[in-house]
């Protein structure tokens, strides 16, 4: 407990039983099933996915604390994840049975009591000396199934507690760490199975999505998202992906990157599953002709076998490490006079992308940032108008190639930070930001365990009043309807509600709300650290609440260059923040 603290707050510490509102609470021996799970989105006593329902639209029904009172709203508690492993807190938390659960920097994982914010316990994770992670320490949720509380480390492992005692009941290496492997993104759980992908594209791994069983952590189906690697199901090859060097040359799909490090999203009307996948290795595009399949790709995959059913490629012969790993958010939308069922992503290069989510056919594609430089929009059959005077020269020989300025920065339109759609406004809201950077490419050569980038970079403003802004934007017209800018970059999740609300976080600090129609602000707090979690809300004893980890950290203050250094004073930290209306 050395190092843990908890502040109540007078008259806002919520002490009873679960209400009606509550649907799980005659399950709460047992746990979460997987109807629980599918069923999610529209459950208010509780949240048990990462993204607030498969498909991951972190919207919430409730409508007690709504644009009208939120400016009222009040902390319940403060729970710190303690110690002096602060760093970067980007998880989610999940909610089931009066505990929160969250994961924390350094592959750690706590369970708090959801009335007092008093640690039940915690479980740390054993990590070896030769970690590789690309961009900090960061872990951004778990998994919850029956007694389960399931998690991955940053060594490449999967690893389910007991939610009740923290105790292990299994643990499962996904990949090699000393290959430059890891992985950070929460689980996705269906039918059963825990779906997850992997990190490292910088030191020149295979990205895949894989499939274990749920109970005992037994791998189902392996699937690379490389052409030419093989996948497996149940022990035996199930085919490899794509066609050997149909868009890569000689043995480069070995090493060809394109890591699914930020999960995936499942859709039970099509039952598709949909992972983003991530940057070509190495950065130099000139070392690696064609358009390197599946890189810089969402590709949609048959949940009973980890076949790829579609894919679509946003970045084809990525040079700017714009990965496309961003989520996939099916929405449904009247498009043109006809009822489709689409699927929305907002990608590191800029653009906004509307798809067909049955078949992967392109619908639009519009920029949500200041400027793209290394494109001029899509065509109508969804291929980007490549400038061809965007791309980083080649190197000559030992020397670098031409520098060339990109935006946005490598760091992206958007990275990480998960957006919302709210089916109330029709609105989709993304967490953005406006930078470039100086970019060039470098000879390099494959090593194991090493970077295998080729390439620098300079990271640098755009603009003078801001760098992230957080855009609401129609799927239907591509046309942004409001945004809010910020000074420092936005680096957090985003949650909307049936109560006219968005709230975000901020580097700054604040956990702000705003109104879902016109991005008035409506309310801000201070936590003390920068707020690069993704917040969520749920019903409680007759109350709804709030709830968002702070915590500053993640890719910008080490790689962000010129940027990072104008926000190197935001202290670092681990807190678990619970807000509510007072009584």
């Amino acid at each position: 407990m050395k190092g843990r603290f908890v502040r109540s707050f007078a008259g806002v510490t919520a002490i009873a039983l679960l209400t009606a509102g509550a649907p799980l609470l005659a399950q709460a021996g047992k746990g979460p099933t997987d109807a629980d799970l599918m069923g999610d989105a529209a459950s208010t006593g509780d949240v048990l996915t990462y993204g607030m329902g498969p498909q991951a639209q972190r919207y919430s029904p409730l409508t007690t604390i709504n644009a009208a009172n939120v400016a009222k709203i009040v902390p319940a508690f403060a729970a710190s994840l303690g110690g002096e492993k602060q760093r970067g807190q980007e998880a989610q938390p999940i909610i089931y049975d009066g505990t929160i659960y969250v994961t924390g920097s350094y592959s750690r994982l706590f369970a708090f009591d959801a009335r007092t914010g008093e640690q039940k316990w915690k479980y740390e994770a054993r990590l070896p000396d030769g970690i590789m992670p690309c961009c900090d320490v960061v872990n951004r949720g778990a998994a919850i199934y029956g007694d389960k509380i399931i998690f991955a480390t940053l060594d490449a492992r999967i690893v389910a507690l007991n939610r009740n005692t923290g105790k292990v009941v299994w643990n499962k290496q996904i990949a090699d760490y000393q290959a430059g492997y890891s992985a950070t993104a929460a689980p996705l759980i269906v039918k059963g199975m825990v779906i997850t992908g992997n990190s490292g594209g910088e030191f020149g791994i295979v990205g895949a999505v894989e499939a274990r069983d749920v109970n005992t952590g037994e791998l189902i189906w392996h699937r690379p998202v490389i052409e030419g690697n093989m996948g497996t199901l149940r022990g035996k090859d199930n085919g490899i992906t794509g066609k050997l060097n149909a868009t890569w040359t000689g043995d480069q799909w070995k090493t060809g990157g394109g890591a699914t490090w930020l999960g995936g999203t499942y859709d039970p009307e099509t039952n598709l599953l949909f992972f983003g996948t991530g940057n070509p290795s190495p950065w130099n595009s000139h070392l690696r002709p064609g358009d390197n399949l599946y890189t810089a790709s969402t590709i949609a995959l048959d949940p009973e076998t980890g076949v790829i059913k579609w894919h679509y490629q946003t970045t084809p012969h990525d040079g700017w490490d714009f990965d496309g790993v961003n989520e996939f958010i099916p929405f449904d939308a009247t498009i043109n006079g006809k009822l489709m069922k689409l699927g929305a992503k907002a990608d590191r290069n800029g653009y906004f992308f509307v798809l067909d989510r049955t078949n992967g056919k392109f619908i639009s594609a519009n920029r949500f940032v200041m400027q793209t430089t290394w494109a001029n929009g899509f065509d109508k059959n969804g291929k980007p108008k490549v400038i061809p005077a965007g791309r980083p020269g080649a190197p000559n020989g030992t020397e670098k190639g031409t520098t060339v300025f990109s935006s946005p920065s490598f760091l992206g339109g958007k990275n990480w930070m998960p957006m919302a759609y709210s089916k109330d406004t029709g609105l989709f809201y993304i967490p953005s930001n406006d930078w470039g950077m100086d970019i060039w490419n470098e000879p390099i050569a494959y090593k194991k365990g090493a970077a295998y980038l080729g390439a620098g970079f300079t990271i640098k403003p755009i603009a003078d009043d801001h760098i992230g802004a957080l855009r609401a934007m129609d799927p239907k017209t591509g046309k942004i309807v409001w945004e809010y800018k910020n000074k420092a970059p936005l680096w957090g999740g985003v949650l909307t509600t049936a109560g006219n609300l968005v709230f975000t976080g901020t580097p700054e600090g604040y956990l702000k709300a705003f109104d879902a129609k016109t991005g008035q602000e409506l309310w801000k707090f201070q936590t003390g650290s920068g707020v690069v979690g993704s917040p969520v809300t749920w019903e409680q004893d007759g109350e709804q609440y709030v709830a968002v980890m702070s915590g500053w950290g993640g890719a910008v203050p080490l790689w962000g260059g010129e940027v990072a250094k104008s926000f190197k004073d935001i202290n670092q930290g681990g807190s678990l923040w619970v807000f509510k209306l007072p009584k």
